[in-house]
């Protein structure tokens, strides 16, 4: 059996995209898994296998439809545009107010307890692999423009990762648009 007459994967997967981002994994109920996909119990269980199933599925989409971006960014030509980019496309994200605030794989993540410890390590992973490829992208791109003083790509993509982390936190709490780019202006003026 598959799912429902009538079932709008698309809208399902948005509605429980945009409540796990609000909610976080673990905050997010059934119940309200169940009003966010449209789904009744029995039919949620037959479309998804479980709540990290959708989880994952959410992930995968949050990752293409909203930050299709970082992509772009490490396409670009120098260091410095490369965290330009990254840092003011995650402002416009996180503070965006047609979407939740925040990041939902950060805002996951630091919420999980150890019975969702699969669900930690796998965002953590997705972190990991980001932080490896700032990383490879800064070591090729400055040749053409050098890091700032005694930061090597390594300790650069960690301190990105970390600024990337933090403003999502800060955004999650009330942090404004306007904070948040004075915050990247000022990183990239010292680049």
């Amino acid at each position: 059996m598959g799912a429902p007459r009538g079932y709008d994967e698309d809208r399902a997967l948005e509605g429980a995209l945009r409540l796990f981002w609000l909610r976080g994994y673990e905050g997010a109920s059934l119940a309200e898994l169940l009003g966010a996909t449209g789904l009744n119990r029995a039919s949620f269980y037959r479309v998804f296998d479980s709540k990290e199933d959708l989880f994952a599925r959410a992930v995968e989409r949050y990752q293409q439809k909203y930050l299709s971006f970082r992509d772009d960014a490490l396409a670009e030509p120098t260091p410095r545009r490369i965290v330009e980019k990254l840092l003011y496309g995650l402002v416009d994200l996180h503070t965006d107010l047609s979407t939740p605030p925040g990041c939902l794989e950060t805002n996951s993540a630091l919420s999980c307890s150890p019975e969702s410890n699969d669900v930690r390590l796998e965002l953590i992973r997705s972190r990991d692999q980001t932080l490896s490829s700032l990383e490879a992208r800064f070591a090729v791109t400055m040749r053409h423009e050098p890091l700032p003083p005694s930061m090597t790509p390594a300790r650069a993509a960690f301190y990105i990762s970390t600024v990337v982390q933090g403003m999502a936190v800060q955004a999650k709490h009330g942090t404004s648009r306007r904070e948040l780019r004075d915050l990247v202006d000022s990183i990239v003026s010292s680049w």
